[in-house]
Order: C-alpha cells, then sequence, then structure tokens
C-alpha cells in the first residue's frame, strides 16, 4: 500500500480537495489509491469543496456506488457528468452558445432518451453479436504481434501495441477506411488526454472544441455515405437511426455517438491491456500461473480492468433529497462516483492491492459502471483484451519491463502511455 506520505493531511481540507480533482493524482497510481483509501475508512461519502470547482461530494465505496447508478429516477446523468473546473465550464457554455457540454451521446443521457439510444446498437455489441466478429478481431491481433516480432525483441508496449490493437478494432466496427487510423488515433488520444501536456491541443478547452469541430466534419462524410451506402457497421445504424420522436437522427446525437464509440471503446481497452502486461511483469508468479492455465485467462481479463480502472469517474445529480450510506444529499448535488476507489474496496475484493489472475471475485468490479449504464461494449472489450494475449502468448515469452511506465494526466479517462518492454519468441 501507498505511504501515508502520498496524502495530503485530511485535516487540511483545502489541500486534500485539490488533490482529489488534480489530474496529476490520477497519473499516479500510488497517490490515488492513498487518498481513496483514506476515503473509503474515513469518508466515504465526502463533500469535496475544491478551489475552482464547483462542490460535489465523493463516492468512494463499492456498494454506495451501486446504490446510486441503480436508482436512475433519483440520480441523473444530466446536467454535469464529468469533472471540470468553473472556468472550463464557462468556456464550454461561451462556445457552445449556452450549452453545458460540447457533446450529446448516451452516457450524459437520462430516460426516455438513454433507453432508445442504448437500443441503437444494443444488439450489434451483444455477445452474440461480438462472437460473429472474433475471427477479424483475431487477424488484427496477429498483424499487432506481427508488428511486436518485426520491432526485434523490443518496444514501447503502450504506444507500439496497446493503443493501436483497440482502434483497430473500433474502426473494423465503424466501417473505417484504414487511412483515416492516424485521424482517429489523434482525435480520441485528443480527447481523452485533454489534461495531459503530451496529447492535449493548446487552450485546454478551446483546442478540444477545435478537436471535435474536426470529427464532426469526419462523422458528416461517414454519415452521408452510410445513408446512401448501408453496411454491416455501427456507422450504418447510427445515420440511419432517428431521436426518441421518430425525427432523424440530428448531427450533434450522430456525431456524439461516433464518439463515445470511438473514443471510449478505444482508450479504456488500451488502458487495460498494458496494465494487465505491466502487472503480469511485475508479478511472474501470475505470469506463470496464467501460462500453465490459459483457461484462467477470461478471468484475468476481468482482473486487468479491476486493477486499471480507466474511466476514473462519472458524475450524477441528485433530482430530489436523498441520503448515501446515510449522509443526507441535496436536491441538485453532485456526486462523483469514484470507480478505482470501488474496484479497491475492502468490503468486496480479497486483499485488494494483490493482483490475482485468478481472483474468485474479479467479475465484480465497477470498471463498465453498473445497472442501466453498464457499458454497451464490455463484451467486446474483454473479447480483444482476450484474443490479444492469446496471440501474445504464443508468439513471445520472457517479458520484462526495460524502463519507468508512464501514466496519462487526466481525471476522467486515463491509462499507462509509456511501457518499454523487451521480449523474446518463443521456441
Amino acid at each position: 500500500m501507498a505511504a501515508a506520505a502520498l496524502v495530503p493531511d485530511p485535516s487540511d481540507k483545502a489541500a486534500f480537495d485539490a488533490a482529489i480533482v488534480d489530474p496529476d493524482s490520477y497519473a499516479h497510481e500510488e497517490r490515488y489509491h492513498a487518498i481513496f483509501k483514506t476515503l473509503r475508512d474515513e469518508a466515504p461519502v465526502y463533500w469535496c469543496e475544491p478551489a475552482g470547482y464547483r462542490p460535489f461530494w465523493t463516492v468512494a465505496r463499492h456498494a454506495d456506488i451501486i446504490r446510486v447508478e441503480l436508482d436512475t429516477d433519483t440520480f441523473l446523468n444530466d446536467p454535469r457528468l464529468t469533472l471540470s473546473s468553473i472556468a472550463d465550464e464557462e468556456r464550454v457554455k461561451a462556445m457552445t452558445g449556452g450549452s453545458d457540454k460540447l457533446t450529446r451521446n448516451l452516457v450524459s443521457m437520462d430516460n426516455p432518451d438513454h433507453r432508445h439510444f442504448r437500443s441503437m446498437t444494443q444488439g450489434y455489441f451483444s455477445a452474440k453479436h461480438m462472437r460473429r466478429l472474433e475471427d477479424q478481431i483475431r487477424t488484427l491481433a496477429r498483424q499487432s504481434v506481427d508488428h511486436m516480432a518485426a520491432l526485434g525483441g523490443e518496444c514501447d508496449f503502450a504506444a507500439d501495441v496497446a493503443i493501436w490493437f483497440p482502434l483497430r478494432v473500433i474502426m473494423m466496427t465503424l466501417g473505417a477506411p484504414p487511412e483515416d487510423e492516424k485521424f482517429l488515433m489523434k482525435i480520441t488520444q485528443e480527447v481523452f488526454g485533454a489534461q495531459d501536456p503530451d496529447t492535449m491541443r493548446p487552450e485546454n478547452v478551446g483546442g478540444l472544441f477545435a478537436t471535435i469541430a474536426e470529427f464532426n466534419a469526419w462523422c458528416d462524410r461517414i454519415t452521408d455515405d452510410r445513408k446512401t451506402n448501408p453496411r454491416d457497421d455501427v456507422s450504418t445504424i447510427i445515420a440511419n437511426a432517428t431521436l426518441t420522436d421518430g425525427s432523424p437522427m440530428r448531427n450533434l446525437e450522430a456525431m456524439s455517438y461516433y464518439l463515445i464509440i470511438a473514443a471510449a471503446g478505444h482508450d479504456t481497452t488500451s488502458s487495460s491491456s498494458s496494465a494487465g502486461m505491466l502487472e503480469l511483469i511485475r508479478n511472474p508468479d501470475e505470469m506463470a500461473k496464467l501460462r500453465a492455465d490459459p483457461s484462467l485467462l477470461p478471468n484475468a481479463v476481468d482482473e486487468f480492468i479491476r486493477w486499471s480502472s480507466p474511466v476514473k469517474h462519472f458524475f450524477r445529480t441528485a433530482a430530489r433529497d436523498t441520503e448515501v450510506a446515510g449522509v443526507k444529499i441535496k436536491a441538485g448535488d453532485g456526486l462523483v462516483m469514484a470507480y478505482p476507489s470501488a474496484n479497491r474496496d475492502e468490503a468486496v475484493f480479497a486483499d485488494p492491492f494483490a493482483f490475482r489472475v485468478d481472483r474468485a471475485e474479479a467479475r465484480k468490479h465497477l470498471a463498465f459502471g453498473y445497472g442501466p449504464h453498464l457499458c454497451l461494449g464490455q463484451h467486446l472489450a474483454k473479447m480483444e483484451i482476450r484474443i490479444l494475449f492469446e496471440e501474445l502468448f504464443a508468439r513471445f515469452e520472457g517479458f520484462e519491463l526495460t524502463g519507468e511506465p508512464a501514466w496519462t494526466r487526466s481525471s476522467f479517462v486515463s491509462g499507462m502511455k509509456r511501457m518499454p518492454i523487451r521480449y523474446r519468441a518463443r521456441s
């Protein structure tokens, strides 16, 4: 467990609250987990008042997050979905003419819109349909492994492999042409790396606004094509869908749907794959266990995802006075659901800071959310990671770190951006 010195003294509320919203806390796993271990032990539903932000409750325990996720009548996704400073919120309103969001996708919706928008692609992303795509996904995984082999026994696993493979899978589901690969990589990195100097565009929210404008033009082109040339892909479903009232899909909602599939499906899977590789290297007994019994891999994938928890939080807003874990919540209060904290909750996970590929309760993680907003792409993400590691283990052994890993600086979605490794081909 991280040293207590990593956590500001909780009695210094200003410093402690600042650490909760500081993107640097999310780029240093030990610091993040030490902060939220303190909250789980001492104030699992905690009133946070960081300077420059509207105050909110932080919900740190597994059971309490489930309670919030399931009560969709009381806890609303709209209008506040992610952590933003007051200054950034005002910039968004200025750029959009008064709206508090740059996009409008199903993640930010409440019923009846959420139910309607989710149903559009639920069949496509079902476990049954994903199994039909397994051969295509395996082909893409083998191409990534071939690339690793061509690099001669050393690579940056995060930057050379883990980030590209899921992007290509998402491009397959969208029916995006290969020549759009670099553009879509740029878009997804700028959307979720907007707080990291290695990936952000200048001017913070202004840069993100420009990124979304570029992506919007790409979406218009894809939508126009699929309306006249439908295919068996997600883009065709979105382009020809209707709104809740039966009217044609508008530009904003279509672009937002493409974006949540492209960005969320890419970055989160990449982060879990990198985290899985890192922990297998750090825990050679777990690597040996997995190689000796490949049937453990599906469970290990859930442990990778629990361990990495790429989505760090989502907000809910209380529609009425209520309570969570005995703490009174007022109508209009915001609540941050801290998913990585839930996934280290000692009440659910035995020895939660131990990485175990055969962990019996690994599937209880909340990295995909819970209840009505459970991630649509969970079956695809798990399949991708499983197939990638099947192909990696078939070709290579002797994995080891050759340098220090580095994590993205982001309080919303983050994972590894650098992980130099060495490996050798299996004889």
